[in-house]
Order: C-alpha cells, then structure tokens, then sequence
C-alpha cells in the first residue's frame, strides 16, 4: 500500500490510538457511577457529588475534573455542572437518557480478554445468555432496543408487507422491529420468539406498546427447540453473528421450513466482504463476538446466500441499511 493510502501515518496517531481507551474508561466509570445523575440540571462541588455516590473524595475530584477536561462537565467557583449534551443524555431521568451505555461498560470486561481469546479462539469467560444476571440481560435488552428504534424505521420501508399476515421476529428481544412492522398493516400478527429469561422482558414491551392481541411469544432456544410454523415473514436481526457457520445453516433451514409457500427470510446484519475486511464496523464487530460468544462471527455474502439457497430459498436482495448493516431477503 502506498503511503498516501494509509490509514494511520505518524507515530503520534498511533500512540493517539493506542490511549484513547483512556477517555472512554473515565466517561464509562463516570456513567456507571452516576455522576452526571448525581449533577442533574443544578450545581455540585465535589464533596457534595462524593457523599451523594458514597465515592472517596479525592478520587471523585479528579475524576470529574476530567470530564470538565473532555467536555462533559463544566466547573466554576468549585463547583461542577453538566454541559448541556451530559444534561440531556446522560442524567438517568431525561427523556432522552442512553441507558444502554451500561452494556458498553459490561462489555468493557469482555474486550479486556482480547489477547486470551485470540489465543484460545474463543471468549475467555463467557456465560450463556441465558444464565446472566437480571441487571446485565436488561442493560443489553435496553441497548438493543435504543439502537432499534431508528434502524426499525430505516428497515421497514425496505420490506415487502404486501402478502405477509404472520411475522416470526426471531430472537427479537425487546419487539423494537416487530412493533414497527405491525404499524406498517393492521392485519399483520407476530410471533417472538427468545430465550426464557428474555421473554418476560419481551412481554413487558409488548404490553407497553398496546400489542398483546397482536404479538405473542415463545420462550426457547431457536438452535434446539420448535419455533413454530405458518409465517410469512421470518427476521432475524442481530442473531446469525451470535452462531457459527453450521448453526446458521441449521437455524435457517429450520426457518425455511417454517414459512408457508411464498415466505420471506428477511436477515438483518453484518454483511462482509469476500476478504472479510470491509465494512469496518463489521470487522470490529467480529472481534466483538470473538471476545463475548463461543462460536459467533460476522459472515460473507456468499455465506449467507449459501445457507439460503441450501434450505431452498430463492430470489436473494441484499440491501443497504446503515453503518455497514445489510438486508440479505430471500423468498420460498
């Protein structure tokens, strides 16, 4: 590669990239502590913010004297107060608050075992799903269902609804996508299916959003368990990067035989290139399924279509959503 072409060309863009951790792990801990909370829309001093969080003193004062420094708080006279950007999404009771920024800080722990999983090949530590505690699922159910709201309204214009009255949302999580199906035809129904321990989160969406007469659930693992049948449409977002090859090639014959004659297998993830270097968010994102599952990956365009042509779907799309997210729709 010529040296114009490159990405990084100075030893102080390296040492840039190699501390940048840095800042994150001072604004996660702050988000994780509460500080932007304890502030709300008024003025502390540090003292006030430590016996608040029952946090050392000294400890409290230099950390929120970096957050002034990378923008996030301001100070004046000794004391301390959100900027406006912390004051809108990062005080637990705006409207606006990203409460699934705590997945990011779980998914801190995970990340710091690079080196053994790239060793070993797989996660280090990892437990299944559905054996974490009630304060991590949520904490990742939350930040799926923030991510999904707007890559739900980017998707469903792209999708034909025209001949679908039954939907299956597989590992569907909070039900972000399918409720924004739903409102796209009145006639349309759903199934959601996840695992046991996800489903009573489910149901609370699903009860929140008005859809009980429309939505239902079954509670399982798509991998061993019957997922049902007579679906026109089968989505699955966000699930082929947490298995491997053959899994998905079981999983998706096993959707395949689930739909009725006509049915769509609608996939939504990471579709990378024959190189596996392209798109960028994918690529990172492999790293990401290397350190928190056993067996996930992100796959090819050829692989995906290989799992759906030998389960005997046809007319395979591909297309573009966002941030390097493909739409790989076939038809039975």
């Amino acid at each position: 590669m010529d040296e114009e072409q490159d990405l990084i060309k100075t030893p102080a863009e390296i040492m840039q990239m190699a501390s940048a951790f840095q800042k994150s792990r001072i604004f996660l801990s702050a988000y994780e502590l509460g500080v932007f909370t304890a502030l709300g829309t008024g003025e502390k001093t540090s003292e006030e913010v430590s016996e608040k969080l029952a946090t050392e003193l000294n400890a409290t004062a230099r950390l929120m004297n970096a957050l002034v420094a990378i923008g996030l708080l301001r100070k004046e006279k000794g004391k301390y107060s959100n900027q406006s950007i912390a004051s809108k999404y990062l005080v637990r009771d705006s409207p606006d608050y990203l409460s699934g920024l705590m997945h990011l800080v779980n998914l801190w722990d995970t990340w710091s075992h690079l080196t053994e999983s790239v060793r070993k090949g797989s996660a280090s530590v990892q437990e299944e799903i559905n054996e974490r505690e009630e304060v991590w699922l949520k904490s990742f159910i939350q930040a799926m269902h923030a991510r999904g709201i707007n890559r739900a309204k980017q998707v469903a214009p792209l999708l034909d609804f025209s001949k679908v009255k039954k939907i299956l949302d597989v590992g569907g999580g909070s039900g972000i996508f399918t409720f924004t199906f739903l409102k796209q035809n009145d006639k349309m129904n759903a199934v959601i299916f996840d695992l046991p321990n996800v489903v009573p989160i489910t149901r609370e969406h699903i009860y929140k959003e008005d859809m009980t007469e429309r939505v239902k659930t079954i509670a399982g693992d798509y991998l061993k368990d019957d997922i049902g049948s007579g679906y026109d449409m089968i989505f699955l977002s966000a699930v082929v990067h947490s298995n491997s090859y053959d899994d998905n090639q079981d999983l998706i014959r096993k959707c395949a035989d689930s739909l009725n004659p006509g049915g769509q297998i609608v996939i939504l993830d990471y579709v990378m290139n024959d190189e596996r270097t392209e798109p960028i968010g994918g690529t990172i994102f492999a790293i990401n399924m290397l350190v928190g599952t056993q067996k996930g990956d992100t796959y090819t365009q050829t692989e995906i279509s290989d799992w759906l042509l030998s389960a005997g779907m046809s007319s395979i799309e591909i297309k573009d959503v966002a941030e390097g997210n493909c739409l790989v729709i076939a038809k039975k």
